[in-house]
């Protein structure tokens, strides 16, 4: 018996029928250089040495990503710093994956729904997202978390499935496509621990790789046995979307290669 969906505290947009071809992606740190909740982290709250230890924890299984996640985030506003101050540190110094421009574009060429996928807060994303890319950012649609704003000037995060460990389960916004007559071929691009939970489940999965050596998705694949992509921006991974969307190759291509023209190793 399949385990029951987590109830979800926000809707859902509807599926997109009747496409050939969907992108679902995380925002922090894939379609970003710099996870913004890394970010407000490191900088504003408890620091880097113990994020990491946090995620290296979510990786044994010691905890769970929604509870380290929301200790991590907890972490800036206790240390005082706004909801609205947070929004603007973050236009201020998160920016775009180099090729992230032309992938989109691409996609809106072929008629390929472009989705965020995300476990960090829709205020925050639709804040840099439409910094970065300007009034294109409205024709991404975002399936996240919220954020809870309280009296006394401090916020909380506000998940989306308060039950799942991952406080945002991203598989089911993947798993209604199955559902469908003819589904499409979903990509999802993604990067760390927040994606676990969808990784098993796309057609195409391209995992990005980083140069800070924070490479958590990779190492889940690898322990997993998920076949898996890797890419070192978009601009090498839409070489491979390409080629499978003209068919000229097919996804076990890719699989068989392991990575895309570009990769750090």
């Amino acid at each position: 018996m399949a385990d029951e969906a987590p109830k979800s505290t926000l809707p859902y947009p509807p599926v997109h029928k009747d496409k050939k071809f969907v992108v679902l992606s995380d925002w922090d740190g894939t379609i970003t250089t710099y996870d913004s909740n890394d970010y407000m982290t490191d900088f504003l709250g408890y620091g880097k040495e113990k994020r990491r230890g946090g995620n290296k924890d979510i990786l044994s299984g010691k905890v769970t990503f929604r509870d380290a996640f929301r200790e991590m985030l907890e972490s800036v506003s206790a240390n005082g710093h706004s909801f609205e101050e947070c929004k603007q540190v973050l236009k201020d110094n998160i920016t775009l994956d180099p090729g992230f421009r032309d992938f989109f574009k691409y996609c809106k060429s072929q008629d390929i729904p472009v989705i965020i996928v995300s476990s960090g807060m829709e205020p925050l994303i639709r804040a840099v997202i439409s910094n970065l890319i300007g009034d294109d950012a409205n024709d991404i649609e975002i399936i996240s978390n919220h954020v809870d704003l309280h009296d006394d000037g401090k916020w909380s995060i506000k998940y989306r499935h308060p039950t799942s460990g991952f406080g945002h389960d991203k598989s089911q916004a993947i798993l209604p496509y199955r559902n469908l007559e003819d589904p499409p071929l979903l990509f999802f691009f993604g990067d760390g621990v927040s994606d676990m939970s969808a990784a098993k489940h796309a057609d195409v999965l391209f995992v990005k790789e980083k140069d800070n050596g924070e490479n958590d998705l990779a190492t889940y694949c690898t322990n997993e046995g998920i076949k898996h992509v890797l890419f070192a921006d978009f601009s090498h991974a839409l070489p491979a979307v390409q080629s499978i969307v003209e068919g000229k190759k097919t996804p076990d291509d890719w699989f068989k290669l392991g990575r895309t023209e570009g990769s750090k190793h």
